[in-house]
């Protein structure tokens, strides 16, 4: 199919006797046909709960086939706001509120935070997998039969959100266009096909495993191999075991992965498979880039995605392009221009602010005209990253515009852990920053102004209880001043240059 519109389309890509997703831990294989069923008939019931066009289904899921299936089944009777799993009760009933969820999908055991942040606001269902690879919906009252209306285009399939360096996370709303023409880019950029298997190890929470490992994937007729999680023991067993032909990953997974290699350096078994290794969410450093094609003996693909863009907007090229080690590569069926803050297109070589248009691209973050004017610039998104252009095109990235932390492609707002510092009683003042890190690229670190002696430990403590572990600081200053400008605001950069040396 040359011109998917909507998520149907893509289910639709395939024979149904084909595999769409394999399940290494448990052993099954399901079929597009079956995947087609289960999706519509939660689509159904979800309908039948009430769901409609504009309603945001919440689910907190682990990779797998429910998430799979609640996912598409969402997108299709209304809109789909998966969540991280390892979100606290605050960050649950934040996100909760703030899409409006109507209904939050949880697993029948597990999940104690989130089902007790929905209490009194959403009503929650139970999905699990039998042992025969099918999905269902436990506990969902018997309603009258209705039955989920095809989408558009135009309907939102998704939202997510995405950190702002300052103020509250933004909202991004994803058209079911965005996501076919992104699954569209990624598999003419990789030229996936019907012969070939992704293994998914990013989380389906996030667009990078939902977009570039699973809807491109089944635009392309293959299959995706989804553990429950990612294991770095087990990662090239069931490489092998699942006939993998390529995976996409963050910097941090693919150290992990090199590491098992040994010092030796030796291939490991399952590699011969693959076709290339792809990299992106985080810059992959140039020095690992040359080792992993070293030991593995495949290409490996920087490319640069972000949630506004339904993910991918640069790749270098397979083989015989040229692919250049410390670039993200050219624009992926994506415009790529680089412009100074008054919105000027830059000549080859000049660095300004990473701007990109295409029909993946999101039209603007919902009900922020404050976010939407900043963003937009005669057509282009301005990414907040700054870079530059090539000769041929490609692209290099070489800081962030924005102060965000980018922790192993975890994007976190510094205002929201400073936010959580000053909470606590002996707190005064408080400034969040990324520092680097050999595995993450960026560890999250805070400096704190006390108004009464208080311990480091406590401070943390107090932090893990309203943060996702990685948003938690592992390195906490404390000092007797922050530097502010003359209308003061934080001198985020200049803490951390003064407390951290220069960031990474």
């Amino acid at each position: 199919m040359s011109h998917p519109n909507h998520l149907l389309d893509l289910l639709q890509a395939a024979p149904g006797d084909r595999t769409a997703v394999i399940l290494p831990e448990a052993g099954i294989a399901v079929t597009y046909s079956a995947l087609r069923e289960q999706v519509m008939r939660m689509a159904d019931v979800l309908a039948a709960l009430g769901i409609g066009r504009t309603d945001r289904v919440a689910t907190v899921l682990p990779n797998g086939l429910p998430a799979i299936v609640s996912f598409l089944a969402a997108s299709i009777a209304g809109t789909a706001a998966p969540l991280n799993p390892g979100y606290r009760h605050d960050e649950f009933r934040f996100y909760l509120e703030d899409t409006n969820a109507k209904v939050l999908l949880c697993p029948p055991n597990g999940a104690e935070e989130a089902r007790r942040a929905a209490e009194g606001l959403v009503a929650v269902y139970s999905i699990e997998m039998n042992e025969k690879g099918v999905v269902e919906v436990l506990d969902a009252p018997v309603a009258a039969q209705r039955s989920a209306l095809p989408p558009s285009p135009e309907d939102i399939a998704l939202v997510l959100h995405t950190s702002g360096s300052t103020g509250r996370p933004k909202r991004v709303p994803i058209r079911h266009r965005n996501l076919a023409v992104s699954a569209r880019n990624i598999v003419n950029t990789y030229a996936l096909s019907p012969d070939d298997v992704a293994l998914c190890v990013m989380p389906l929470f996030h667009v990078h495993g939902l977009v570039a490992s699973t809807l491109s994937t089944l635009l392309s007729g293959g299959a995706v191999a989804t553990p429950a999680r990612f294991n770095p023991l087990s990662f090239w067993r069931t490489v092998r075991d699942c006939h993998a032909t390529w995976y996409s990953a963050v910097p941090t997974i693919h150290q992990l992965v090199l590491a098992r290699s040994g010092d030796g350096g030796q291939r490991p078994a399952g590699c011969e498979g693959l076709r290339f290794i792809r990299s992106c969410s985080a810059s992959l450093p140039p020095e690992m880039m040359q080792k992993m094609e070293q030991v593995f003996d495949v290409p490996v693909l920087e490319a640069y995605g972000m949630t506004e863009a339904a993910h991918q907007m640069c790749s270098n090229p397979l083989p015989p392009g040229v692919r250049k080690p410390g670039s993200v590569g050219p624009g992926a069926g994506v415009g790529v221009a680089i412009l100074d803050a008054n919105g000027n297109h830059l000549r080859t070589g000049e660095r300004g602010e990473v701007s990109i248009q295409g029909p993946n691209v999101v039209a603007g973050y919902e009900n922020n005209p404050e976010a939407n004017a900043a963003s937009f610039t005669n057509g282009w998104f301005r990414t907040g990253d700054q870079g530059f252009l090539d000769a041929d095109g490609y692209l290099t990235l070489t800081g962030r515009i924005k102060e965000l932390i980018n922790r192993g492609g975890e994007k976190i707002a510094p205002r929201e852990i400073d936010e959580v510092l000053l909470a606590h009683p002996s707190v005064a003042e408080a400034v969040a920053f990324g520092v680097p890190h050999p595995t993450w690229g960026e560890e999250v670190a805070a400096a704190v102004v006390l108004r009464e002696a208080q311990t480091e430990a406590a401070i943390l403590a107090h932090c893990r209880k309203h943060l996702a572990d990685f948003k938690c600081p592992r390195k906490l200053y404390i000092v007797k001043a922050i530097p502010r400008t003359a209308t003061g605001k934080i001198q985020r950069l200049a803490v951390a240059t003064a407390l951290a040396g220069e960031k990474g």
